[in-house]
């Protein structure tokens, strides 16, 4: 679950998943549309993460893998990964992915690239997993992975040495993850180019300066 001292972490469990109910249940009032407080067998209702989260845990729902994460996005990624938009699909698609790969049981562990965490595709499958969610979702951890390597090529490039008007179409293109990253390499460049614009990088040793006295 989202980590109570991180904004973007629990920003990033508001994100809407579809499920399907397993149980009919009373009470929830999650529909506003809707006659009743009453969710019937197999209703389809979009919830945030945080609460399809619980719900997947205690089998109460069976659980869509979002379309930010579908064939069409991974085409596209696989075909020139810096021109998608993943910003306007997801603001948060790493975590958020890495979030809904853990929910489903497709790995172990996490490793860390730079700040953000990515499975090591060790896959269990999951005995509540629907079959076609298992199909979605098995290699989801394999398309983040790919989508960030391939993406973060092209992140810092731009952040060191594209012009304002490119930088400026590229940053509307970042998720939350890749603006911190963009932000720090442009940081980290300006920095560097502040310290060689300091002066001399290297100092003559005092006693490089004394002649040698002569010996008789």
């Amino acid at each position: 679950m989202a980590n109570y001292y991180d904004l973007d972490d629990i920003i990033a469990e508001e994100e809407r998943v579809s499920v399907v109910f397993r149980k009919a249940v009373n009470g929830v009032g999650i529909d506003a549309s809707a006659e009743t407080d009453c969710v019937e067998i197999d209703s389809k209702v979009e919830l945030p993460f945080w609460l399809a989260h619980e719900l997947y845990l205690r089998k109460v729902v069976k659980l869509k893998v979002p379309t930010c994460f579908n064939q069409k996005t991974r085409l596209e990624l696989g075909a020139d990964a810096a021109c998608v938009d993943l910003r306007s699909r997801c603001p948060y698609f790493y975590e958020f992915g890495c979030k809904i790969a853990w929910l489903l049981k497709l790995y172990n562990d996490f490793v860390v690239i730079g700040a953000y965490r990515v499975e090591n595709f060790d896959f269990i499958w999951f005995n509540s997993c629907e079959p076609e969610t298992r199909v979605e979702g098995r290699d989801l951890g394999s398309f983040l992975l790919s989508a960030f390597e391939n993406r973060y090529k092209e992140v810092l490039a731009k952040a060191h040495s594209a012009a304002f008007a490119a930088a400026s179409k590229c940053f509307t293109l970042l998720t939350k993850e890749e603006t911190t990253m963009y932000e720090a390499a442009q940081s980290s460049m300006a920095a560097f180019k502040k310290w060689r614009m300091g002066g001399p990088r290297f100092q003559k040793a005092s006693i490089l300066g004394r002649k040698r006295k002569p010996t008789d």
